[in-house]
C-alpha cells in the first residue's frame, strides 16, 4: 500500500491569496486611520491650548498680569525670575511641565499678543512647525 504524502506547509497560490487579502485591507483601512490619528492630534491641540488659557488665566489672577513673551508658558510651572516679577505667585499653574503640541513641537505664546493686545496669543503650528498651512499643517489658534 502506498501512503499518501502528508500536506505540510502553503502553496504558493495560497500565501499569494493571503498577501493580496492583507494588501486589499491595507489600502482600504490605512487612510481611514491615518485620517483618524489627524483628527485626534487636532483635537488634543485644541484642549491643550485651552487648558494652558486656564492656567494663564490663574497666573493673571495672581499676579494681575499674564506672564511675559520672554518668561512664556514655563512661568506656570516655575516661579519667573525675570521682570516682571510676579507678586503673588502660587504656582506651579500645571500639574506637569509644558507640553509640546502633539506633532512635538513647542507652543507659541506672545504676551501682550498681537490678537489679544490686553491678553495673550497662544498657538501650535501644527504639523510643519510653520505658519499658516492646511489640513495637518494648519496653525491652531487661542482665539479662534
Amino acid at each position: 500500500m502506498a501512503r499518501l504524502r502528508e500536506r505540510r506547509g502553503f502553496t504558493l497560490i495560497e500565501i499569494m491569496v493571503v498577501v493580496i487579502i492583507l494588501g486589499l485591507l491595507a489600502v482600504l483601512v490605512a487612510p481611514n486611520v491615518i485620517d483618524k490619528l489627524s483628527v485626534a492630534k487636532d483635537k488634543t491641540a485644541r484642549t491643550q491650548i485651552e487648558l494652558l488659557g486656564t492656567a494663564l488665566d490663574s497666573y493673571r489672577l495672581d499676579n494681575g498680569t499674564y506672564p511675559s513673551t520672554q518668561q512664556g508658558l514655563e512661568a506656570l510651572w516655575a516661579k519667573p525670575i525675570t521682570a516682571p516679577e510676579p507678586r503673588n505667585w502660587a504656582g506651579p499653574y500645571l500639574k506637569k511641565h509644558v507640553p509640546q503640541d502633539p506633532w512635538g513641537h513647542a507652543y507659541v505664546y506672545h504676551s501682550p499678543g498681537e490678537q489679544s493686545p490686553d491678553g495673550y496669543d497662544l498657538l501650535s503650528l501644527g504639523a510643519d512647525g510653520a505658519p499658516g498651512g492646511e489640513g495637518e499643517d494648519a496653525d491652531l489658534k487661542s482665539w479662534e
